[in-house]
């Protein structure tokens, strides 16, 4: 399930915390490219996110150590 948020100068569609589980891939972005919006994918470790919602996206660590804020349980379109 996707939810709309209000942050920033659009609005958003992130996943729930309680979408996201251990081992699911995921594409988040990470701090860096927080600008550009580029995404990274990767298989989830663990929900560093506490809170059900966050307006950027739930912050999750990926087995390869990256951490992202997760935009999307789906792979984008091309």
């Amino acid at each position: 399930m996707l939810i709309h948020t209000g942050g920033g100068k659009s609005m958003d569609e992130v996943p729930r915390r309680s979408d996201i589980k251990i081992g699911q891939t995921v594409w988040g972005v990470e701090k860096r490219s927080y600008k550009t919006g580029e995404l990274t994918k990767g298989e989830v470790d663990r929900i560093l996110t506490n809170k059900e919602i966050h307006p950027r996206g739930i912050k999750v660590m990926l087995t390869d150590g990256t951490v992202v804020r997760v935009q999307r349980l789906t792979q984008p379109a091309n």
